[in-house]
């Protein structure tokens, strides 16, 4: 009797610890938190930030009149690697923004348009060219290097490019392929810098559903998620292989000679 006591208790204490595992694992477990949020969320617009790399092009019905503000360089790509001559191509001169938020545009001289979105950053522009053209140009902005950086417990951490401006924390987490066992839902840290430097750790709990109706689900560009890994990893992390395997060897032959011991009585 005492035998089976004994399991019984070490089978139902397995179980409740897998139960209360489980319950940490599964992202967003609150579903109706954002079903009935009553409120309309903004659609989220990336906005420029000091060394965004710019792609900026002006175009109208004549290309010779938009040509002016169409900056381009001059790159040399070979043909062949086993060939001597090489070709020249024009690409669009790019635009760094500068700390103060600032671009150099042609003609317009500075623009300020740190702190824009890409919307406002393009009227901007097309009301600074009206005197200058005599239609309404279309001008588009696209940010070059929008990138995120997903480390810790995931399964390929990285840093990612975004080409639509546009990831929230769930697809940077997919992007690094999610997380693994191993890491803690309930404490993912969001590092962010703001146009003016300052910047802060962030604490996500990606176990709430109220998770999307954050101001931080949504990335900006350099954004950096970082997955804690749980205590498991955190003890074991200093401990190698053969260390590992003793403990485990030692603790098999303890729980043997407990069960030998019990038997005997």
């Amino acid at each position: 009797m005492k035998i089976r006591h004994i399991l019984f208790i070490a089978v139902a204490g397995a179980l409740l610890s897998g139960c209360s595992s489980y319950k940490k694992v599964p992202y967003m477990q609150d579903p109706e938190t954002v079903n009935n949020y009553g409120k309309e969320i903004p659609l989220y617009d990336a906005k420029i930030m000091p060394k965004d790399l710019l792609n900026i092009t002006v175009n109208t019905s004549d290309p010779k009149a938009a040509a002016p503000f169409n900056l381009t360089v001059q790159t040399n790509t070979t043909a062949a690697q086993n060939l001597q001559y090489t070709t020249s191509q024009e690409a669009l001169q790019q635009y760094l923004v500068n700390n103060e938020g600032e671009i150099d545009f042609p003609v317009l001289g500075k623009l300020k348009i740190g702190g824009l979105t890409k919307n406002q950053a393009e009227e901007l522009i097309r009301e600074g060219l009206k005197p200058y053209l005599k239609e309404t140009p279309i001008v588009t902005v696209r940010m070059v290097n929008y990138k995120i950086s997903v480390l810790g417990e995931v399964k390929n951490p990285g840093t990612f490019t975004v080409s639509n401006e546009k990831v929230n924390v769930l697809e940077a987490l997919a992007m690094a392929g999610d997380m693994t066992v191993y890491g803690v839902r309930d404490n993912v840290k969001l590092i962010r810098e703001d146009a003016q430097g300052k910047r802060e750790i962030i604490m996500l709990d990606l176990t709430k559903s109220d998770l999307v109706l954050s101001p931080y689900f949504y990335l900006q560009q350099n954004d950096i998620l970082y997955v804690t890994p749980n205590k498991t990893v955190a003890k074991n992390s200093g401990i190698g292989n053969a260390t590992t395997i003793a403990i485990s060897a030692t603790s098999i032959l303890v729980s043997i000679a407990s069960l030998i011991a019990t038997l005997v009585k």
